[in-house]
């Protein structure tokens, strides 16, 4: 193989067994070229992140949960803390700990939160591009599909989606510290040498994502088996793989050992039922090879990994394949997919699309160069599309909702002041809207009804607020609202009700007038504070207030 090997040759091959590496067959520019597809995906993940920093004034989605957690442990003097207050009226804190005494610290050093919540996750985004172009080289053919399909994993918006919005401080950074370690399982079961030092490397890899995310945890043990099963299936690798699984818990213990003794395996076996736990029967292969078909423009990026995952298993090409198809069942997060997906994606674009592309144009251009031309287009449309999606220019990209919403506002963080400035300092919420996760980090007050930290609690806990949350910040009207409150048994003093659009789990919502003049009639609810975007009104236990008039 040369540098100017036609990739249709190899280009339906993923994982092929013994094939050479760009880094090691010592063929002269062929490391460059690598480079530079490997630059044309940074090129790619840097668009996209810089246009959302660009484009948002808050961050999308939620971070209070894990800034407010950070905060906790900064105050416990960087111990772990045993609860974390003001969400459900107190949590128990069996998150793993690593990423909020990352955060911890930057904030220490005189980081805001907000900021932080915007910028961190746009650079871990485009850091975790490097060792999954490492695991690119290793599964593909040549380092231009590894390139290629580098930036389309950097551009794809169930990705982003994720590691790119707030919760990213978190998330992205496991998302990084996983993707090093199925590079290292790639490495060592598709090679079998030294495996001492790649065996370590997997142990500090694997126990330093048990201690970001449990999520990715679960990501990190599927992809090493799924890669033992494919790429080596000998003695030494399933002795090798137990050591990584062991040595990582064991790397982890003083966390999760902390986690037993203080709150019980409850905790975990909780945690585990909610977010829609382990595999799931036919819901979960309808919800991650069904529902994601509906049309929007996101959905374009779920038929190329669907249709490559078809013509490589018509060609009995079966690992990438059943690497994604594990993942999306065994985890049920659509993020996942496109691990496995994004390297398909690249390797049908080389192997079928761009070379029937070419034959149907080829002029005085030569294969490569038309190649290469297609694939610039290709890519230059698919980063137009993450950039866009980034920030929030796409505007039904989740079901009929924008892409990347922000939770939070000017007037929400002014009625977050005034909460925190001029309520009790026991005062309880319920707050409309998904600015909930964030009210109680920046108001310090407690919010009653919304699902985050509530699956270390229970599954039941969590389904039921969850489904409270939905069904309050959608009512149109007092006794609605009151009786979401009554479902999960809650007594708040004040309801907190956003003004014009807002989201509910991140889906658009058009308004409140209806809810706010059944409010203004209903002798429970007084009005008490109101900006351009949010309104608070006091709830009385005796029922008997006049309200004022409907603003």
């Amino acid at each position: 193989m040369n540098s100017t090997t036609d990739d249709t040759a190899n280009g339906l091959d993923p994982a092929a067994p013994g094939r050479a590496n760009a880094f090691t067959n010592g063929v002269p520019g062929l490391g460059r070229e690598s480079h530079a597809w490997f630059a044309l995906a940074l090129v790619a993940g840097l668009v996209v992140s810089v246009t959302y920093v660009m484009t948002h004034d808050y961050p999308a989605y939620g971070s209070g949960l894990y800034l407010e957690i950070a905060e906790q442990i900064r105050a416990n003097g960087y111990a772990l803390p045993t609860s974390i207050p003001y969400y459900d009226g107190g949590i128990p804190f069996a998150y793993p700990p690593l990423q909020f005494y990352v955060v911890a610290f930057l904030t220490d050093l005189g980081v805001s939160g907000t900021t932080l919540s915007l910028v961190l996750p746009a650079v871990v985004t485009v850091l975790y591009l490097v060792p999954y172009y490492g695991i690119a080289l290793e599964l593909l053919p040549t380092p231009r599909q590894a390139g290629v399909a580098t930036a389309i994993l950097a551009v794809t918006p169930p990705v982003l989606q994720w590691h790119l919005s707030a919760g990213g401080i978190v998330r992205a950074s496991a998302f990084f510290l996983s993707l090093c370690g199925v590079y290292v399982g790639a490495r060592l079961f598709r090679r079998g040498t030294r495996r001492p030092l790649w065996v370590g490397s997997g142990i500090i890899c694997f126990g330093l994502t048990v201690l970001s995310h449990p999520t990715y945890t679960v990501f990190f043990g599927v992809s090493w088996l799924v890669l033992y099963a494919m790429l080596d299936r000998t003695l030494p690798g399933l002795v090798s793989g137990a050591a990584v699984a062991l040595g990582g818990l064991v790397l982890a213990a003083p966390w999760w050992v902390n986690v037993v003794t203080t709150h019980g395996i409850g905790a975990f076996t909780g945690a585990a039922g909610s977010h829609s736990g382990i595999a799931g029967g036919v819901g979960r292969l309808l919800d991650q090879f069904v529902y994601p078909l509906d049309p929007t423009v996101v959905t374009v990026f779920f038929l190329a990994s669907f249709a490559a995952t078809a013509v490589l298993g018509s060609r009995k090409k079966f690992t990438l394949p059943l690497w994604l198809f594990v993942c999306a069942y065994v985890i049920g997060k659509e993020r996942f997919q496109f691990v496995a997906g994004a390297m398909m994606i690249s390797t049908v674009l080389f192997g079928v699309v761009v070379p029937r592309l070419t034959d149907s144009v080829r002029g005085s251009l030569d294969n490569r160069q038309l190649m290469a031309s297609s694939l610039v287009v290709v890519l230059v449309v698919a980063t137009s599309l993450g950039g866009f999606y980034a920030a929030s220019g796409l505007g039904a990209a989740h079901h009929g909702s924008p892409s990347l919403p922000s939770f939070m506002d000017d007037d929400d963080r002014e009625a977050m002041e005034w909460a925190r400035n001029d309520t009790d300092a026991d005062a309880s919420f319920v707050v409309l809207s998904d600015a909930a996760e964030l009210f109680p980090h920046y108001a310090k007050r407690t919010m009653l009804v919304g699902p985050w930290g509530v699956e270390w609690k229970s599954p039941d806990r969590y389904y039921d607020q969850i489904s409270a949350f939905k069904t309050a910040s959608t009512c149109e009207n007092a006794t609605c609202v009151t009786a979401s409150m009554e479902s999960v048994d809650v007594s708040p003093d004040y309801l907190y009700v956003p003004r014009g659009t807002y989201t509910v789990r991140g889906l658009e919502e058009d308004g409140t007038e209806r809810l706010r003049a059944s409010l203004a009639d209903s002798p429970r609810y007084r009005r008490v504070y109101g900006n351009d975007g949010v309104v608070v009104y006091e709830i009385m236990s005796d029922h008997t207030s006049t309200t004022e008039a409907a603003d």
